[in-house]
């Protein structure tokens, strides 16, 4: 047996408990024990907390054996800028060893391995196919059934639980980070999808990773749950999270998504659409969020999504296209819209969408209706698939 679930909590239990979520990470006691003599490498960021303290700090502090911690995009403790390369190094508050998964490798190796008998995932996911960490959770568990470890994951809610919609990514069009055949929300938890991942057969030469999950407490996928930390420099409020999935694909146009603000994933513009719009912004340069960001020091025009109403949005359970529409056509230089080249941004437009018929349905003038049946019956199939292997019915 190849997956051992830490079971819920009886139903008296839970009826007591009832008042809010508990993450995997908080229920210490489920863990702690087979923690116990084992010497641990843990994979996390800066949300993986228990309260106000990292995992890493907690567990150190009840004398726990961690060799060494493997660091994701934006490094351990949340400091690296988006697509920054970070390298390895120690742990400057508590020594450990930081070995970088997002740097010249993003694979532990089996000298990593070499000295751990278990190893811990613990990172906050925010429900999007093309957001790097479900990838990272893939490569780990690759990475941890060839050299035979265990690998315990720390389950955590997703913000975008409800919403499972787009189209399944072409496998033609496979990246380093889109390279599961998942719609562009999935409306799964990370435990969840570690269970996909193995029973589908999706991870590298279908080897199976042995994994032991400790499910969150008193949730279900419907529910509102509001990050206690962001999980991404540019993913700095709640509003950005639940607008991520829609508008991340613009990543792959010439219309910037406010990165080089202080409100990234809420706002869209370009300054090619004054007249046409009356909101403005202006990105600059700001050290650990974006750099070097599209159309620097340039007010750009277009539309404001800080008060969106995303209760509407999080109960459709869709992600909005009508904003690519309307920009498309709104934008003058049409042949330029979806030119990653010139625009300078981190996508290429169909390997964001899954798909190359996005882009060219978008082009055609077609509609969301003919826009979204052509995602069946795809999204429907995947939807069968993924019951198989929730937690949280």
């Amino acid at each position: 047996m190849l997956v051992f679930v830490i079971a819920f909590v009886s139903l008296g239990s839970f009826a007591a408990t009832v008042g809010g979520i508990k993450t995997g990470a908080e229920q210490t006691g489920k863990y702690l024990p087979m923690l116990q003599g084992k010497r641990i490498a843990i994979v996390a960021n800066q949300t993986s907390v228990i309260g106000n303290t990292l995992l890493v700090d907690s567990l150190k502090s009840l004398g726990l054996n961690i060799v060494k911690i493997f660091g994701p995009e934006h490094g351990f403790r949340g400091t690296a800028s988006a697509g920054a390369v970070v390298a390895d190094s120690l742990d400057a508050k508590t020594g450990i060893p930081e070995i970088s998964l997002y740097g010249k490798k993003h694979k532990p190796s089996k000298q990593d391995l070499a000295n751990v008998d278990l190893v811990i995932f613990d990172i906050q996911d925010v429900g999007a196919r093309f957001y790097t960490y479900i990838d990272l959770l893939g490569t780990v568990m690759e990475a941890c059934a060839e050299n035979r470890k265990e690998l315990l994951i720390l389950d955590r809610p997703n913000p975008n639980g409800s919403c499972i919609d787009g189209p399944i990514l072409d496998m033609k069009l496979k990246s380093g980070m889109d390279r599961f055949p998942l719609p562009i929300t999935h409306g799964m938890t990370i435990g969840e999808l570690a269970l996909m991942y193995n029973g589908e057969g999706w991870l590298a030469n279908k080897v199976k990773c042995k994994i032991m999950v400790i499910p969150i407490a008193n949730y279900s996928h419907n529910m509102e749950y509001v990050l206690p930390v962001a999980p991404s420099p540019n993913l700095n409020t709640q509003q950005s999270i639940l607008l991520y999935p829609s508008l991340c694909l613009f990543e792959g146009t010439m219309i910037s998504q406010g990165r080089g603000t202080h409100f990234p994933f809420t706002v869209l513009g370009n300054p090619d659409l004054k007249g046409k719009y009356s909101f403005s912004f202006t990105p600059v340069s700001i050290k650990g969020m974006s750099e070097t960001p599209l159309f620097q020091n340039q007010v750009c025009y277009g539309i404001d999504l800080r008060k969106h109403n995303n209760t509407e949005l999080r109960k459709s359970g869709k992600i909005n296209i009508a904003w690519l529409i309307e920009l498309y056509n709104a934008y003058p230089h049409k042949e330029k819209f979806f030119d990653s080249k010139q625009s300078r941004q981190i996508g290429n437009f169909d390997k964001l969408a899954g798909v190359p018929f996005l882009r060219q349905q978008i082009i055609a003038g077609k509609s969301e209706k003919v826009i979204r049946e052509s995602w069946e019956p795809g999204l429907s199939e995947f939807k069968k698939i993924r019951n198989k292997y929730l937690y949280y019915k």
